[in-house]
């Protein structure tokens, strides 16, 4: 069995629709994948309506974001019922501060003499959220970079024109949401967060006692010395083990979808709360 328990849609930030997701999940020889879209669960009827035509199995899930300590920490949900009203009601909430981040960002964009910005990534979203990667995107056609991750460097991170502060979920509040519909809270690729290693079990400690369960220790991005200290981690903090290639789109390269290490032979995957 083969799993990725991260991954992304046009729902929010990823080019594949849910349905062509699965296709191209399947075909990589997923057997297993988790659908966790920026805040909203909107792609998992489609979805699973095409992993159930496939005969891969779907994983509901959703990847929340929070605010700790200033930083913003992502925290993805497995295996939850989406129709749970506490996890929907606090969804919408952050779907409105993403809608009122957007349009902040196009308005310092304008004042930094880039026109349209909120518009041209709206029209790139479609019906999904408006996410930063839309910015980007929209950035790079301008010509401002030379890649999508250069114009996140450039303009949309703390301190660049385009960066705008948001407040999102209390760490607490959104693992009580994953916890409401029945989930595991799981926190999402620890090496994005450049955090030192007291501050990295600060956040882990913080994290199990508020109900957390599992750490991402294999992520896409992650290097063999991340996989190895996030296994370590893990380990210290009695967590359960995750794995995601947190994939968006075939831009990306280097993420490709169930191609992923396997996970440290000593550490118990999250999978197996529910194979039980």
């Amino acid at each position: 069995m083969t799993y990725d328990l991260h991954t992304h849609s046009t729902a929010s930030d990823g080019a594949y629709t849910p349905a062509e997701l699965v296709r191209l999940a399947h075909a990589a020889l997923v057997t297993h994948l988790a659908l966790t879209d920026h805040d909203c669960t909107d792609g998992l009827a489609e979805a699973q309506a095409e992993a159930s035509h496939c005969g891969l199995t779907l994983i509901p899930a959703v990847e929340i974001s929070t605010t700790w300590h200033g930083k913003s920490v992502h925290i993805v949900g497995l295996n939850i019922d989406p129709g749970c009203p506490e996890l929907q009601q606090g969804l919408a909430r952050l779907q409105t501060q993403r809608m009122a981040r957007a349009e902040a960002m196009g308005r310092n964009l304008a004042k930094d003499g880039i026109e349209g910005s909120f518009e041209a990534a709206r029209s790139l979203a479609g019906l999904g959220m408006i996410t930063r990667t839309h910015f980007a995107q929209y950035l790079a056609s301008l010509g401002l970079a030379a890649s999508v991750r250069q114009v996140f460097e450039r303009y949309l991170v703390q301190g660049k024109p385009g960066y705008v502060h948001t407040q999102w979920a209390e760490m607490e509040e959104a693992v009580d949401w994953i916890k409401c519909a029945g989930g595991v809270a799981v926190l999402a690729h620890p090496q994005r967060y450049k955090l030192t290693s007291s501050w990295l079990g600060r956040l882990l400690i913080e994290f199990k006692a508020v109900g957390g369960e599992a750490l991402e220790v294999v992520a896409g991005s992650a290097s063999l010395g991340d996989i190895q200290s996030s296994a370590a981690a893990a380990r210290r903090h009695g967590l359960l083990a995750s794995a995601g290639s947190d994939f968006h789109s075939p831009a990306n390269c280097w993420l490709k979808l169930g191609r992923l290490p396997e996970l440290p032979v000593d550490l118990t995957p999250v999978w197996s709360l529910w194979n039980e």
